[in-house]
């Protein structure tokens, strides 16, 4: 394991940079027929986002018949439930969210 000395864990926490977590919880319309074709839309609108620099990470949770997927935002609490708002999915009631701000390392990443 990495030793992780006094000056590095300041420095790190200096660059502390602001996110916004989007929680993705499914309502009782996700299991109804025929909604493959908005959650299709839900999954292209995600892809914008990404490809737009909005949206930093989608991760689809599965096990948890509560949690449908965790997104973390490069944007504002303000700005990602705009975005939210305006989700295919959201707005037809599949899914519902819950959205909070949070702290991450800017260049973190998944591997």
């Amino acid at each position: 394991m990495a030793v992780i000395t006094d000056e590095y864990f300041k420095e790190r926490h200096k660059n502390l940079k602001d996110y916004t977590i989007v929680l993705i919880k499914p309502t009782s319309k996700r299991d109804e027929v025929g909604v493959d074709a908005v959650i299709s839309e839900h999954a292209r609108k995600n892809m914008e986002l990404q490809a737009g620099g909005a949206l930093s990470i989608v991760c689809p949770v599965f096990g948890n018949p509560e949690l449908a997927g965790l997104y973390i935002f490069n944007v504002a609490v303000d700005e990602a439930r705009e975005i939210m708002d305006d989700d295919p999915a959201v707005k037809a009631g599949i899914f519902r969210c819950e959205i909070y701000p949070c702290k991450g390392f800017a260049g973190d990443s998944l591997a």
